[in-house]
C-alpha cells in the first residue's frame, strides 16, 4: 500500500490528508509556520457538514524528517507561488529501493500536483519523470492555524486526475483508487491540461472576490476577465475542457461561515496570493502569443498593490473597480442607459411591419445595408480605413472551422469561433447557443480589431448561415455598419481573388464599446404569444418543424402557431447567394405585424432576420429557440405541417 506525503497543509492539502487518514490510508502532512506548530500541539480540527473531527495525522516540517521509500506518493499541495521551491526541495531526496540500489524521488516516485493555473506541472516535469495533475473543486477554508473547514457536499471534493502532459496510466489509476477510498469523486481524464485551463477560467473570479464587495460591476468584470481569457486561449491554441459538476455543492455549517476562495483567504492572512498564476497566467499567455490582456493585467497589478498597502479582503467598492477597469465600467453604464431607453421605446412603439415600404429604391437601400459583394469588399480592403473582416467558418457537427480557415481565407480576415465567441457558456434552459454577455462580446470584438467607427464584413463558406450570427450579434450590440459578404468565400474564389493561408497576424486591439438591445429579442413567453398578434417564423428544415425527425433537441415539433420558413430557402438554388430582393419579398409575403424568428439554437434564425432586413422587415430573435423551448416540459409542442 502506498504512503501519501501531502506537501502543504493549507485548505486543500489538509483536506486531502484528512480524508485519506480517515480512510485508514498511510498519510503524512508536511506543514510550516503556525500551522505546523498547531498540528504538532493539538492535531488537526477538520470540520465537515457532519461535524468536527479531531485528527492526529503524522506531521513533519520537511523532507529532512522523512525517509522516503519507493512506495511513497508525493502530493504537492502548496500554493502555486511556492511550487518551484517545493519541487526542488523534494526532487533529489534519496529513496530507499527494495533492490538496494540508490534512487532519488525525481526518478523513483510519482508527484501529484494540485495547484491552480497551468505552470506547476511544467515546473515539476523538469525534475520528476512521473507527474500527475489534479484539478480540485473544493470549498475549503484555512484561516485559523490547526483548523480547516470543508463545506463540500455530498463528497469532500470532486477531482479530475490525469498524467501530465496527457494520458492515464497504472500509476494514475492506483492513485485514483486510493482517493476514491478517501471518499473523493475522481474522474480520470486524458487531457488534464484542458481541465486545468477550464478551472483557471473559473478562478478568475478569485482576485475580484478577494478585493471587491459584490455588485453588478464586479459581476460584469468577472465576465469580462473570462471573455478576455478565452480570447487569449484561442490565440494560444488552448481548448479548455467542459467538466461536469452536477450533484456537487456547498453546505452551510452552523457557526462556520465561508471566508471565500483561496485568494481571499491569502489576503485575509496577509499572505501573498497566487494571482500571478491565475490572472497572471492569462497575461503571460497573451504576451507569449502576441495578443493583449489588459483587464487581467490590471487586476494582477491591483492585487499586488493591495498586498503592499495591507488592504483588507473584500473591502474595496465599485469606485475603485471602475478606476481599475474603466472600460468595463463604461460598458456597464452604457448598457444600463441603453436598456432603459430600449424599454421605454418598446413600451411606446412596438415593431409593426404591416406597412413596410417596398419601393425599388427602398428595397435596394435595405439590401445594401445588409449585404455586400466581393468587388466592393476587395476595393474597400485596399483603402486606409478598410473594413474588419471576420471569418465565421462553422457548421453543426464540424469542429474544424479553424483548420478550414487556415487552409484559405480572405487576406486580413480574423477567424471567429462561433461556439466560444458568438455564444455564452451553457446555462440550464438557455438553449445550445445562449447569447454571450455584453462584456464577453466586447472583449472579443476588441481583439478582432473593431473600433467605434469600424465597418465590419462577416462571411463563411455556407451562404452566410453561420456569418449571420456574427452580423446579428454585432448589430444587437450597437455596431451599426456590419454586412454579410453575399456568396461568402465561394464568391471570393469564383472572382479569382487572392487568398491567405495559415494563422492570422495579431491585430491592433480595437476600442469599441458595446451595449445590448439594439435589435429586438423575444423571451419564450413572448414567442408563445406572438402568433396571436403577429408572425412567428420557424427557420429550421421542414421535417424538423413537422416533427418527423429531431436529431439534436429533446423533443420534436414546433412552437404552436409558428409558420415554417426554412432558412435554406433564403438562398438561390444550388449556389450560396441570397435570393434577389423581389424573390425574398415574394417568399415572405403575408408576414405582417410584429415578426419573430427562431431556429434550433438561435444561429440560422439570424440569417432569416438578415434576409428579412434586406427587404425592410424588422424581426426579433428568440435566442433560446427550439433547443430551449423543447427542454422545458411545460412548453407545448405542435407537429404536422400546420401552425
Amino acid at each position: 500500500m502506498s504512503r501519501y506525503i501531502v506537501i502543504g497543509a493549507g485548505a486543500v492539502g489538509a483536506s486531502v490528508a484528512a480524508e485519506l487518514h480517515r480512510a485508514g490510508i498511510d498519510t503524512v502532512l508536511v506543514a510550516r509556520g503556525a500551522q505546523l506548530t498547531a498540528l504538532r500541539t493539538k492535531g488537526l480540527t477538520y470540520v465537515r457538514p457532519d461535524g468536527a473531527h479531531q485528527l492526529s495525522i503524522p506531521v513533519v516540517a520537511g523532507a529532512d524528517e522523512l525517509d522516503l521509500t519507493e512506495d511513497d506518493v508525493l502530493i504537492l499541495a502548496t500554493k502555486s507561488t511556492d511550487s518551484a521551491a517545493a519541487v526542488q526541495d523534494w526532487a533529489w531526496r534519496p529513496v530507499k529501493r527494495a533492490d538496494g540500489a540508490a534512487g532519488v524521488a525525481a526518478t523513483s516516485l510519482p508527484l501529484v500536483t494540485l495547484q491552480n493555473g497551468l505552470e506547476t506541472e511544467r515546473i515539476a516535469l523538469r525534475s520528476f519523470a512521473s507527474v500527475h495533475g489534479i484539478v480540485v473543486w473544493i470549498p475549503a477554508t484555512f484561516v485559523v492555524p490547526g483548523e480547516v473547514v470543508n463545506h463540500a457536499h455530498p463528497v469532500p471534493a470532486i477531482l479530475w486526475l490525469g498524467r501530465y502532459p496527457s494520458g492515464v496510466d497504472a500509476v494514475s489509476a492506483a492513485i485514483a483508487a486510493d482517493l476514491r477510498r478517501g471518499g473523493f469523486a475522481v474522474n480520470e481524464v486524458e487531457d488534464i491540461t484542458a481541465h486545468k485551463a477550464a478551472k483557471l477560467i473559473g478562478n478568475l473570479f478569485n482576485s475580484l472576490d478577494a478585493l471587491y464587495e459584490p455588485g453588478p460591476l464586479r459581476d460584469a468584470a468577472v465576465d469580462a476577465l473570462r471573455a478576455e481569457a478565452r480570447a487569449v486561449y484561442a490565440a494560444a491554441g488552448i481548448v479548455p475542457a467542459k467538466p461536469e459538476t452536477s450533484g456537487f455543492g456547498v453546505a452551510e455549517i452552523p457557526g462556520r461561515e465561508r471566508v471565500g476562495n483561496s485568494t481571499r483567504q491569502s489576503l485575509a492572512r496577509s499572505a501573498v496570493p497566487e494571482t500571478d498564476y491565475l490572472d497572471g497566467e492569462i497575461v503571460l499567455l497573451a504576451r507569449l502569443h502576441g495578443v493583449a490582456a489588459p483587464l487581467n493585467e490590471a487586476i494582477q497589478e491591483r492585487v499586488h498593490r493591495a498586498v503592499i498597502d495591507g488592504t483588507a479582503a473584500g473591502s474595496l467598492g465599485e469606485e475603485d473597480l471602475a478606476a481599475t477597469l474603466p472600460a468595463v465600467a463604461a460598458a456597464v453604464s452604457a448598457a444600463a442607459a441603453s436598456s432603459a431607453a430600449s424599454s421605454s421605446a418598446s413600451a411606446s412603439s412596438p415593431v409593426d411591419n404591416s406597412r413596410v415600404n417596398s419601393s425599388s429604391e427602398d428595397l435596394a437601400a435595405a439590401r445594401a445595408s445588409v449585404l455586400v459583394g466581393v468587388d466592393e469588399v476587395r476595393r474597400a480592403a485596399a483603402e486606409p480605413n478598410s473594413p474588419v473582416l471576420l471569418d465565421v467558418r462553422w457548421a453543426l457537427g464540424d469542429p474544424n472551422g479553424a483548420e478550414h480557415y487556415k487552409a484559405g481565407h480572405l487576406p486580413g480576415a480574423v477567424y471567429v469561433d462561433l461556439d466560444t465567441e458568438l455564444a455564452g457558456p451553457h446555462e440550464s434552459g438557455a438553449g445550445r447557443h445562449p447569447l454571450p454577455s455584453i462584456a464577453a462580446l466586447q472583449s472579443v470584438a476588441r481583439r478582432w480589431g473593431i473600433n467605434t467607427d469600424s465597418s465590419v464584413v462577416v462571411y463563411d463558406n455556407s451562404g452566410g448561415l453561420a456569418a449571420g450570427r456574427a452580423w446579428w450579434l454585432l448589430r444587437w450590440a450597437g455596431v451599426s455598419d456590419v454586412r454579410i459578404l453575399d456568396g461568402g468565400l465561394g464568391a471570393w474564389r469564383a472572382a479569382g481573388y487572392t487568398e491567405a493561408t495559415g494563422s492570422a497576424s495579431p491585430r491592433r486591439a480595437g476600442d469599441v464599446v458595446l451595449t445590448p438591445g439594439h435589435l429586438p429579442t423575444l423571451t419564450a413567453d413572448e414567442a408563445a404569444a406572438l402568433p396571436s398578434t403577429g408572425t412567428l417564423l420557424d427557420a429550421r428544415a421542414g421535417e424538423r418543424y413537422r416533427g418527423e425527425v429531431e436529431p439534436i433537441d429533446p423533443r420534436a415539433g414546433h412552437i404552436p402557431g409558428a409558420i415554417s420558413k426554412p432558412t435554406g430557402e433564403n438562398l438561390q438554388e444550388g449556389v450560396p447567394y441570397f435570393k434577389a430582393a423581389d424573390q425574398l419579398r415574394d417568399r415572405f409575403e403575408g408576414v405582417t405585424g410584429p415578426v419573430g424568428v427562431y431556429c434550433g439554437s438561435g444561429v440560422t434564425a439570424a440569417h432569416q432576420i438578415a434576409a428579412l432586413a434586406s427587404i425592410g422587415v424588422e424581426a426579433a430573435l428568440y435566442p433560446g429557440s427550439w433547443s430551449a423551448w423543447s427542454s422545458d416540459p411545460e412548453r407545448p409542442a405542435a407537429t404536422g405541417a400546420q401552425p
